[in-house]
């Protein structure tokens, strides 16, 4: 214990004074391998090994699946990754990897080999917020991110509403869900549907043919009354509910039940609160921008609607290409890149996964010596 305590003061002192720093990312806060590699806010590559297909048999994400496809995959990602870069190991300047949120054991399989990378190479090693990593992905296009900013963050395991006034130092949120996140509940109605897993883009094609006007399935915490303590924060499960309900009561009478109209009307809910929700965020703080982000961005009609709406309210949406959306390992290291060009120090060896993590917390075990 003492050797690992000496070896986290040593890597506390090694601080990479760049803004080109060659950074490994790793990303395993669910279902997906993710090994990404920037140069400063150059994507080099983003390489994503999904276990999705071995969760499909079982209708959702299975956390110790996820955890033994993180370490079948891990290593031939990061061999994949250094390839497509054109690098060595001994070439990165550092490492960083996904702290939290998300599944404890899909999370402590990237954690060590992070630290195991951080060790053998002798690089520094910064350990950063998933959630946090999502909003950095857009720091890879090339262009600045203008602060403040609103970020809506949609995903499979989180729906979250943060005012962004600087990545490296100051994350607020603003609202998340209270029960499902709205990557879930796709996967439930689309489940309730006879719709394979993944819901979401099943959902999506379903949906195209469908009308979205067809049933005025209810709007989670938009009511007045709902206002004063959730304005921002979101809750799907009723939604999921009322759609099983309204099947159910279909099925009853002996009709059939019109899945097109149902997608479209599910999914009209959804995207409408989501957006809703976002650009009051940007008329009460006064901030003319919004980011989006999260696998659940890649459906058509989200990203739709949150143009449309935006540009009547006359809010900047900007939106990572798709590739950047889904968790991947390019996000992890390109706020990495930031908190070093920022002058943030590495973080200790003291950390674990924390499947609970904070947004505020944009990097952990950050060494203060």
């Amino acid at each position: 214990m003492g050797g690992a305590d000496e070896h986290a003061r040593g890597r506390g002192s090694v601080h990479v004074n760049t803004d080109q720093a060659l950074v490994l990312g790793i990303e395993t806060s669910c279902d997906e391998t993710g090994i990404g590699i920037v140069r400063g806010r150059t994507l080099l590559s983003n390489t994503i090994a999904s276990s999705m297909e071995e969760h499909a048999r079982y209708g959702g994400v299975v956390p110790e699946v996820a955890a033994r496809a993180h370490l079948e995959a891990l290593q031939p990602a990061i061999d994949r990754a250094l390839a497509e870069a054109g690098i060595a190991l001994a070439d990165l300047d550092a490492v960083a990897v996904t702290s939290g949120p998300g599944l404890a054991g899909a999370l402590m399989v990237g954690v060590g080999a992070a630290k195991a990378l951080s060790v053998s190479l002798e690089r520094p090693l910064y350990a950063v917020n998933h959630l946090v990593g999502h909003i950095a992905a857009d720091l890879l296009t090339g262009d600045d991110v203008e602060y403040p900013t609103v970020a809506l963050l949609v995903s499979g395991g989180h729906t979250s509403l943060l005012l962004v006034r600087d990545l490296t130092t100051d994350v607020e949120l603003l609202g998340e869900t209270v029960d499902d996140a709205a990557g879930e509940a796709f996967d439930k109605v689309a489940r309730v549907l006879g719709l394979p897993y993944p819901g979401g883009p099943e959902i999506d094609r379903a949906a195209e043919s469908g009308d979205p006007t067809a049933i005025r399935f209810p709007r989670g915490l938009s009511r007045a009354s709902d206002m004063a303590e959730h304005r921002y924060d979101f809750s799907f499960s009723g939604l999921k509910t009322a759609v099983a309900r309204w099947i159910e009561r279909r099925q009853a009478e002996g009709l059939e039940v019109p899945i097109a109209d149902v997608a479209a009307s599910f999914r009209e809910a959804v995207v409408d609160v989501l957006v809703t929700k976002a650009l009051a965020a940007c008329d009460d703080h006064g901030v003319p921008r919004l980011l989006l982000g999260g696998g659940v961005i890649a459906n058509r009609r989200l990203r739709e609607v949150a143009l449309e709406r935006a540009r009547a309210a006359e809010v900047d949406v900007r939106i990572p290409p798709l590739s950047l959306c889904t968790d991947n390992g390019a996000m992890i290291a390109a706020l990495a890149a930031d908190l070093i060009r920022s002058g943030r120090r590495p973080s200790t060896l003291a950390f674990g996964a924390d499947s609970t993590l904070p947004v505020t917390e944009i990097q952990v075990a950050e060494d203060d010596r």
